[in-house]
Formats: structure tokens, C-alpha cells, sequence
């Protein structure tokens, strides 16, 4: 069994950066593809950014590019995700994801999900 826990999340101005991050403890962490998803109020669960358990591929969708960053530490079995120059459209509950498979992270069908961090952004 795998468990992800996100923290980092908090009351923000726009302007502002965060790290969030996404520890994972169960099975062989290296050895899963992680990903960061996140879902404003009334919206659907969006992706992110994902990357690959080895971190030689990032993925990141169109909206965040240039600000956010995922990375990732397999010495601590953490994932983090800095968000730079955040912007009230970033309010949103934040969720980690992770999978064997990269693609199901990017899909959203991964195998094991966090609980969820909620970034909130003034203007």
C-alpha cells in the first residue's frame, strides 16, 4: 500500500510562491511516476505536471507553464511542486498522485492519490 500526504498549501497574495509538497511512504518510491493535480471550487479535477520516476521527463499543462516546477527527491520520498507568481486562478485544492505508469499519472488514473492541499490565492 502506498500513501501520499500533500502539505505546503496555505492563504496566499497574489504574487506570492509556494512549495508544496507530496511525502510518499509504502512501496519503492523511486520507482513510480508522480504527478500534481488540482480542482478549484465547481470545476473539474485538472492535471498539472507530472514526471517520470528516473525525473529525466517533466509534463506540464499549458496553463502552468514557465511558473510552476515539479521535482522530485527519492532520497526523502518527496515530491514537491514550486508555484511561482501565483494567481488567484491557482485557487484550488492541490492533490499528488503517483503510478507505476506514467501515463495513467497524466490521465488521472492513478493508482494512489493524496488527500489534498488547499492553496488559496488573494488578489
Amino acid at each position: 500500500q502506498v500513501q501520499l500526504v500533500e502539505s505546503g498549501g496555505g492563504l496566499v497574495q497574489a504574487g506570492d510562491s509556494l512549495r508544496l509538497s507530496c511525502a510518499v511512504s509504502g512501496r519503492t518510491f523511486s520507482s513510480y511516476a508522480m504527478g500534481w493535480f488540482r480542482q478549484a471550487p465547481g470545476k473539474e479535477r485538472e492535471f498539472v505536471a507530472a514526471m517520470r520516476w528516473s525525473g529525466s521527463s517533466t509534463y506540464y499543462a499549458d496553463s502552468v507553464k514557465g511558473r510552476f516546477t515539479i521535482s522530485r527527491d527519492n532520497a526523502k520520498n518527496t515530491v514537491y511542486l514550486q508555484i511561482n507568481s501565483l494567481k488567484p486562478e491557482d485557487t484550488a485544492v492541490y492533490y499528488c498522485a503517483a503510478d507505476p505508469r506514467l501515463h495513467r499519472v497524466r490521465e488521472g488514473r492513478g493508482d494512489y492519490w493524496g488527500q489534498g492541499t488547499q492553496v488559496t490565492v488573494s488578489s
